[in-house]
C-alpha cells in the first residue's frame, strides 16, 4: 500500500478530531468524504485499505467507471458534482448520495429512476450560500419550496444542504459563510424537516466549518495530492 495516502488519511483525520474538540463537538459527529475525482481504482483501495468507505465524485461517467471496478468493496459512493439531465439515470443506478441537487427537476428525474431494488438515494440540496453568479445552487430565498418539494419525491431522501462557498481570505470570513448555511439549516430542521448532514468544508476551510457545525467535509487533495 502507498504509505502516504494512509498516512494522509490518518492525518486528515486528526485534523477533524482536533477541530471538533476545539469546538466542543464529538469527534464522531464529523465524517470524512474522500473526494477521490481524477484519482484512478488504486487510489481509492489505498484510502479503503487506511480505513476509508465514503467517496465524492464530481465527474459521473468517469465515477461510474470507478464504481464498477471497485465492485468487490463496500464503499459509499456520493456525487458531488453538477447532474446535468442526460446524466441522471447513471447517477440514480449508482451512488448512493447526491450532494448537487439545486433543482426539482433534476430531482424528480433522479427518484423516477432510482432501481425498485436500491435503498432510497439519499441526497442534500446545493444552496449558493454567498451568491456567486456563475455558481451551482439554488438561492437561500428558493430553499424551503425546494426542500418541501424534494421530501416528498418516493425514491429519494432529503438528508441536508451542500455548500460550496468561494475561497475567503480569513478565517473569520470563512466562520461567517459557513454559519449562515447552518443557520438555513437549523431552520429547515425547526420547520420540521428530519435534516442531518451538512456537507460543507473542504481541505482549505475544513476546521472553519467544523467551528460552524459541519457533519461532512469533502477533502480531495490533503488525502490524495495535486492533481
Amino acid at each position: 500500500m502507498n504509505s502516504s495516502i494512509a498516512d494522509n488519511v490518518a492525518r486528515v483525520r486528526a485534523q477533524i478530531q482536533a477541530a471538533c474538540q476545539a469546538s466542543g463537538r464529538a469527534p464522531d459527529s464529523v465524517q470524512l468524504l474522500a473526494v477521490s475525482k481524477t484519482w484512478g481504482p488504486d487510489a481509492v483501495r489505498q484510502a479503503h485499505a487506511a480505513g476509508q468507505t465514503a467517496f465524492g465524485e464530481n465527474y459521473i461517467q468517469e465515477a461510474v467507471d470507478k464504481i464498477t471496478a471497485l465492485r468487490d468493496l463496500p464503499l459509499q459512493w456520493h456525487c458531488i458534482g453538477p447532474i446535468q439531465s442526460n446524466k441522471t439515470r447513471l447517477v440514480a443506478e449508482h451512488f448512493d448520495w447526491v450532494h448537487s441537487v439545486d433543482r426539482l427537476k433534476i430531482a424528480q428525474r433522479l427518484s423516477e429512476q432510482r432501481p425498485p431494488e436500491l435503498p432510497p438515494l439519499q441526497v442534500c440540496i446545493q444552496v449558493n450560500i454567498d451568491g456567486g453568479e456563475n455558481k451551482s445552487g439554488v438561492s437561500p430565498q428558493e430553499l424551503p419550496a425546494l426542500a418541501q418539494a424534494v421530501a416528498a419525491l418516493p425514491r429519494l431522501q432529503l438528508r441536508g444542504l451542500m455548500t460550496i462557498p468561494e475561497p475567503a481570505e480569513t478565517e473569520a470570513q470563512m466562520r461567517a459563510v459557513h454559519a449562515r448555511a447552518q443557520a438555513l439549516f437549523e431552520a429547515l430542521r425547526q420547520q420540521g424537516f428530519p435534516l442531518d448532514t451538512l456537507s460543507m468544508g473542504m481541505s482549505a476551510d475544513m476546521a472553519a466549518a467544523i467551528a460552524e457545525g459541519s457533519t461532512m467535509v469533502r477533502v480531495g487533495t490533503a488525502i490524495f495530492g495535486q492533481r
